[in-house]
C-alpha cells in the first residue's frame, strides 16, 4: 500500500526516465542523479534509487556476455574491430589496476564517481579478469550504491549553492 501511495506522489515516468539515463554508458548514475533532481524535479532519494537500479541493471549482462558479443562482432562486423580493440584495451588496463585486490578493487573502482570509472567499465574489467558474476556483482552493486550516495550529496550541495 505504501508503494502505491509513493507511486501516486511521484511521477512514475520521471523515475523510469532517470533509470534509463543511468543505464547509459559514460553517463550512468553520475549523470542520472543530477538529471533526475535538477532536470526532472525528483526528490533526492527517489533519483538516487532510480539511478542506482538503472545503473546496476546492465552489469550482469556485461559481465556474462560481453566477451561473446565482442567475438560475434569481430566475425560479423569487422569494420568495428578497432572499436572492439579499444574497449578490450581499456578493460585490460582498468583490470590490471584491480587484479591484485579483485572484489575490493572492483568495488573501489566503481565507487569513485570519476570519468572512466563506473559500472560499465568495471563490468568490462570483471569480464576480462574472468571474475564470476556471483563475485563481481556484489562489488559492482556496493560500488554503485556508494557512488550514488556521493553523487546525491554532491547534487544536493550543487542545488543548494545554485539555488
Amino acid at each position: 500500500m505504501e508503494l502505491l501511495t509513493w507511486l501516486n506522489q511521484t511521477a512514475f515516468g520521471e523515475v523510469v526516465f532517470t533509470a534509463l539515463v543511468s543505464m547509459l554508458p559514460v553517463v550512468e548514475l553520475r549523470g542520472g542523479i543530477p538529471f533526475g533532481v535538477a532536470g526532472l524535479g525528483l526528490p533526492h532519494w527517489t533519483a538516487f534509487w532510480a539511478a542506482v537500479v538503472g545503473s546496476i541493471l546492465p552489469a550482469p549482462l556485461i559481465v556474462t556476455y560481453v566477451r561473446r558479443v565482442f567475438q560475434w562482432m569481430r566475425r560479423r562486423m569487422p569494420r568495428f574491430n578497432g572499436a572492439v580493440d579499444r574497449l578490450e584495451r581499456k578493460a585490460h588496463l582498468k583490470g590490471q589496476k584491480m587484479q591484485r585486490y579483485k572484489g575490493l578493487g572492483l568495488y573501489l573502482f566503481v565507487a569513485i564517481p570519476l570519468p572512466g570509472t563506473g559500472v560499465w567499465t568495471g563490468s568490462l574489467a570483471a569480464a576480462f579478469l574472468d571474475m564470476p558474476l556471483r563475485r563481481a556483482l556484489p562489488s559492482i552493486a556496493l560500488g554503485t550504491v556508494t557512488a550514488g550516495l556521493l553523487m546525491t550529496g554532491l547534487t544536493a550541495m550543487g542545488v543548494h549553492i545554485l539555488g
